[in-house]
C-alpha cells in the first residue's frame, strides 16, 4: 500500500510535501483501524432497566372554558421500525415520501376524554385500528377536536364529537402534511381547509438512477453571509424537482359531513392562516430559485390575502431568496418580517421592518418599525412602534392597550413597551429594562385570554393586567402572580406560591374574580398533576391522579447544592445519593458522576443564579446518570457551567480556564461534603455537553474517564459559528482551533465513550464529527470506544438504542470508574 502512495506522489509534482503526508497518514491509519466488535443490541441492569422500561403519562388538553380534558397517549419510546421507514432529505426536512408527513414525527397511540368535573375517562369510540394519530386540534368552538392520522399509505383526516366522544374519517389517506399541520379549522366549526395531494402528483425521481445531464454549479455575487452548516439541503436538480413535487399541495374545503370542494389549485403552500373574523385567508407559498445552501424557510416565499371564496385581495409580502444575512445574533433579514394577524381586530396584519437593514454592525437610533395594515389593504399601513433594539414579540390586548418586546443579543438586554395602538402620537412607555438573563428580576409573563374571535389576547380586567412569574430567587423557587395597573404602571402581588416540599407551576388564571387558577403541582416523588388552587381561600381541587412510575428511587437522597467556583461566581447543581447511603458516618466514599451542559452568559450575577428546585420530580431519562445512583454512585445533575464574557470580552475568549474551573468547583464542592473518592469522578454530556467532556478530559486530570454523546469535535466544520459563538472562523481562527478537542487529539489519554446518532441532522453535530475523532483518538493511542446508534438523528428515540445506550454506559463506568 505505502509503495502505491509513494509511486503516485512522485507522479504528482504539483503536490505538496505537507499535502502528501496527510494523505499517506489516512491511507495508513485507516488501514490500521482493526474490525468493529460484532455487538447486538443489549439491556441495562436490571436496578436501571426497571426504572427505563417504564409506561409513560398520557398528556393532558383542556379546552379553553376548563370544562374537558383531552388524555392523549403513547409509547415511552419508538422502535427501530418506526425508524426503519422510506426518507427522503430535502430543504432540510426529513420526509416520509410513501406517507406525506415528518419521517420523525411522533404518534399517539390512543385517546380519552372526560369532563373536568368527572373522575373517569372516557374512550373516544371509533377511532382508526392501530392510530397514529397527530396534529390534534380543538375547533374554534371546542365542541369538536380534529387529527390526523397516518396509515400505509398516507395521512387521512379526522373529527372527534366532544359531547359523544366519538371518533370518524373525514377523508382518505390524500393529506399532505409534509410541512406540518395540514388543516386548519374555519370559523363556522363546520369547515376545514385541508392541505391536499395533487392527483397528478410526479412520481419522484430516483437520484441513484437518474443519469445527471451535467456538473452542479454554484456561484457567489461577492455578498458576505454567515449561514450555518445546515443539514439536509438540496444538492441538484433531481432534489429540485422531488422537492416540489413533495411539497406541492392542493387546498380543499372539507366538511364534517365528509363532503369536499376545491378551494386554492396546486401550489408549494407553507403557511395558512384566517384572520380573526374568518373572511379573509393569508397564504405563504414557496417560490423560485431554490437554494443549496439554506433550508426551505430561507427560499423565496411570497404571501397572499384571499377572501373567502378564493379571490385575491392583495400581495401582502414578496421575499426575496435569503441566502445573505449580516453577520451577529441581533442581524436579520431585510424587509417585511414576522407578519400575522392581530389578534384584537376582526382583519388586520401586523410585521416588522428592519430600519438598519438587518446589519447589527451598522448604527441607528432604532433599529425595527412596527405596522399595522387593515384589510381590504387599500391604504398604506400604519407606524405603530419604533423599537431602540431588534424586534422580539408582541402581544395584542385591546384598541388601547398592547406589549412589545425587543431585545439586543450582544448586552441580553430586554425592554417591555407598553403602548397604545390607538393613539400613535402617545409615546411608548417602557415598564421593563433588564438583562433577559437575570433570572432574578423576570416580572413574569403577562396573561392572556380568549377575546370574541377566539384568539388569545392580553387579559385586561379593571384597568389592570396580571403576570405570572416563574419566582426564581436566591433562596429558591416562588411562583407568583402579580396585577399590573395601567395607570400607575405598579405591580401589586396577588399571590406566591409556598409550598412545603412541593413545587407549584402557575398555568393559567381562570376566573380573575374568583381567583381561580390552573396549576401543576409535583415533589421529588410525585409525579406532576393538574390542580385547581383558589388563590383567595388556598383551596386545593385535584384534577389529574398520574402516579409515580419510578417507585424503587422514591428513597434515594435529593438536594440542590450551592458552591462558589475559585474566582467568586455563584454555581449550583442537583446531588443524588443512593437510598441508605450514610451521610452521617460517610464511611463509604462514592464514584461520582457529573452531568453538565455549558451556557454563555454576559455578567457574573446572571451566572451565578440558579433554577435549580430540590422538589422538581425526579424523571430519569437517557438525558441524565441519575440512574446510576442505584448501582452505588453519587450522582451530581446539571451542575453549573457558566462561560462568561463581560463587557467586550466574549466568553468563548477565555473557554478552557472556565471550564476546567467549572469543573473543580463541582468536584471539590461534593469532596467537601464527605461523600466521594475524588479519584473516581466521571464526566458526561450530550451535544455541546459532549464538546465539554471532550475538552475537559483533554486539559485537565481531574476525572478518571468521560462520555460524550452527539457532540461536534473539530470547529473548523462549523467555520460560520457554533453555540453562542457569532464570529467566524476568519476572525478568531486561535479560539476555533483552541477549543477543537480534535486538534488536541494527542494530548486525550483518558478513556471516553463517544455515542452518536448515525443519522444526525443537528446542525454542526453531523455523525462525521465522531467518525473522524475516533478515528484521531484510536491512531493516537487514547482508550476510546465509538457506539453508532442506528438510524438516531440528534436526540434517540428507539427502545432498542436507548437500552443499549444505558448498557454500552453501565458497562463503560464499571470498567473505568467503578471497579
Amino acid at each position: 500500500m505505502k509503495s502505491k502512495i509513494h509511486e503516485y506522489l512522485k507522479k504528482n509534482l504539483l503536490m505538496s510535501k505537507k499535502h502528501a503526508f496527510l494523505l499517506l497518514f489516512f491511507c495508513i491509519s485507516a488501514s490500521s483501524i482493526s474490525a468493529q466488535e460484532n455487538v447486538t443490541y443489549q439491556k441495562p441492569s436490571a436496578s436501571i432497566l426497571a426504572l427505563a422500561d417504564f409506561e409513560r403519562a398520557p398528556s393532558v388538553s383542556m379546552d379553553s372554558k376548563k370544562q374537558y380534558m383531552l388524555f392523549s397517549y403513547r409509547s415511552t419510546y419508538k422502535t427501530l421500525d418506526d425508524l426503519n421507514q422510506d426518507e427522503i432529505r430535502l430543504g432540510g426536512l426529513r420526509i416520509n415520501p410513501v406517507t406525506s408527513i415528518g419521517s420523525a414525527i411522533n404518534y399517539i397511540s390512543n385517546l380519552k376524554i372526560r369532563k373536568v368535573t368527572d373522575k373517569t375517562e372516557t374512550q373516544i369510540s371509533g377511532l382508526p385500528k392501530n392510530p397514529r394519530i397527530t396534529y390534534i386540534t380543538w375547533s374554534p368552538s371546542e365542541t369538536k377536536i380534529a387529527f390526523t392520522n397516518t396509515v400505509a399509505t398516507g395521512v387521512e383526516l379526522w373529527v372527534i364529537d366532544v359531547a359523544t366522544a366519538s371518533a370518524k374519517k373525514l377523508t382518505d389517506a390524500n393529506l399532505n402534511a409534509t410541512l406540518g399541520n395540514p388543516y386548519n379549522w374555519m370559523k363556522d366549526n363546520e369547515t376545514l381547509i385541508v392541505k391536499m395531494i395533487p392527483k397528478n402528483r410526479p412520481a419522484l425521481i430516483d437520484i441513484k438512477k437518474e443519469l445527471p445531464k451535467g456538473p452542479t454549479v454554484s456561484a457567489s455575487d461577492g455578498s458576505k453571509s454567515q449561514n450555518r452548516t445546515y443539514p439536509d439541503l438540496l444538492k441538484n436538480k433531481t432534489d429540485e424537482a422531488n422537492f416540489e413535487s413533495l411539497m406541492t399541495s392542493e387546498l380543499h374545503k372539507v366538511t364534517l359531513s365528509g363532503s369536499e370542494n376545491p378551494f386554492m389549485p396546486a401550489d408549494l403552500y407553507a403557511g395558512e392562516s384566517f384572520s380573526p373574523d374568518g373572511n379573509y385567508i393569508m397564504l405563504t407559498t414557496v417560490q423560485k430559485p431554490f437554494s443549496y445552501i439554506v433550508p426551505y424557510n430561507r427560499f423565496p416565499l411570497k404571501t397572499v390575502v384571499y377572501d373567502g371564496t378564493g379571490k385575491e385581495v392583495k400581495v401582502v409580502n414578496d421575499v426575496p431568496l435569503n441566502e445573505v444575512i449580516p453577520k451577529g445574533f441581533s442581524s436579520v433579514r431585510k424587509g417585511k418580517r414576522s407578519m400575522g394577524w392581530r389578534g384584537d381586530k376582526p382583519a388586520s396584519l401586523y410585521y416588522v421592518v428592519a430600519l438598519d437593514e438587518g446589519d447589527q454592525a451598522k448604527k441607528a437610533d432604532f433599529r425595527d418599525e412596527l405596522f399595522s395594515w387593515d384589510a381590504p389593504f387599500k391604504a398604506d399601513p400604519t407606524s405603530v412602534l419604533k423599537t431602540q433594539q431588534r424586534y422580539a414579540g408582541l402581544i395584542w390586548g385591546n384598541d388601547n392597550v398592547a406589549i412589545v418586546y425587543d431585545d439586543w443579543y450582544d448586552t441580553r438586554n430586554q425592554k417591555t413597551y407598553l403602548i397604545n395602538p390607538s393613539n400613535l402620537g402617545q409615546a411608548p412607555k417602557i415598564i421593563s429594562d433588564r438583562n433577559s438573563q437575570d433570572i432574578y428580576s423576570d416580572p413574569g409573563n403577562f396573561e392572556t385570554k380568549r377575546n370574541q374571535y377566539n384568539r388569545y389576547v392580553l387579559a385586561v380586567e379593571n384597568n389592570n393586567l396580571f403576570l405570572i412569574g416563574d419566582g426564581f430567587t436566591k433562596e429558591g423557587q416562588f411562583p407568583f402572580i402579580d396585577e399590573f395597573n395601567l395607570g400607575t404602571l405598579k405591580t401589586k402581588r396577588l399571590y406566591t406560591s409556598n409550598t412545603k416540599d412541593k413545587k407549584e407551576d402557575l398555568q393559567s388564571i381562570e376566573d380573575f374574580k374568583k381567583g381561580d387558577v390552573l396549576v401543576l403541582i409535583q415533589s421529588k416523588n410525585d409525579y406532576p398533576n393538574y390542580y385547581f388552587r383558589n388563590i383567595k381561600s388556598k383551596k386545593l381541587t385535584q384534577l389529574t391522579f398520574f402516579k409515580n412510575p419510578f417507585e424503587s428511587i422514591k428513597n434515594i437522597y435529593k438536594e440542590v447544592i450551592k458552591y462558589k467556583r475559585k474566582d467568586g461566581v455563584d454555581l449550583s447543581g442537583t446531588l443524588y445519593l443512593p437510598d441508605g447511603y450514610d451521610r452521617i458516618k460517610k464511611s463509604e466514599k462514592l464514584p461520582l458522576l457529573i452531568w453538565a451542559y455549558p451556557a454563555e452568559y454576559k455578567d457574573r450575577n446572571s451566572a451565578g443564579q440558579s433554577d435549580k428546585n430540590p422538589n422538581e420530580f425526579t424523571y430519569p431519562s437517557y438525558g441524565s446518570f441519575i440512574y446510576w445512583v442505584t448501582k452505588g454512585y453519587a450522582i451530581l445533575d446539571d451542575a453549573s457551567f457558566p462561560i462568561i464574557g463581560e463587557g467586550t470580552t466574549e466568553p468563548n475568549d477565555t473557554f478552557m480556564t472556565q471550564l476546567v474551573d467549572d469543573a473543580a468547583a463541582a468536584i471539590d464542592a461534593v469532596d467537601k461534603l464527605g461523600y466521594i473518592n475524588k479519584k473516581k469522578v466521571a464526566i458526561g454530556g450530550h451535544s455541546y455537553g459532549a464538546f465539554m467532556t471532550a475538552n475537559l478530559l483533554t486539559h485537565c486530570d481531574l476525572f478518571a474517564c468521560g462520555i460524550a454523546r452527539s457532540g461536534a469535535y473539530n470547529r473548523t466544520l462549523t467555520p460560520f459559528g457554533f453555540q453562542s459563538e457569532q464570529r467566524n472562523y476568519w476572525d478568531v481562527p486561535a479560539i476555533y482551533n483552541e477549543m477543537s478537542p480534535f486538534m488536541t487529539a494527542d494530548k486525550m489519554k483518558t478513556p471516553l465513550l463517544l455515542v452518536h446518532g448515525d443519522a444526525d441532522n443537528n446542525p454542526g453535530t453531523f455523525t462525521l464529527q465522531s467518525e473522524r475523532y475516533f478515528q484521531a483518538l484510536k491512531n493516537l493511542g487514547a482508550p476510546v470506544r465509538l457506539v453508532l446508534l442506528p438510524k438516531e438523528a440528534h436526540s434517540y428515540v428507539a427502545k432498542e438504542n436507548i437500552l443499549h445506550l444505558l448498557w454500552e454506559q453501565d458497562q463503560f463506568l464499571e470498567k473505568y470508574l467503578k471497579n
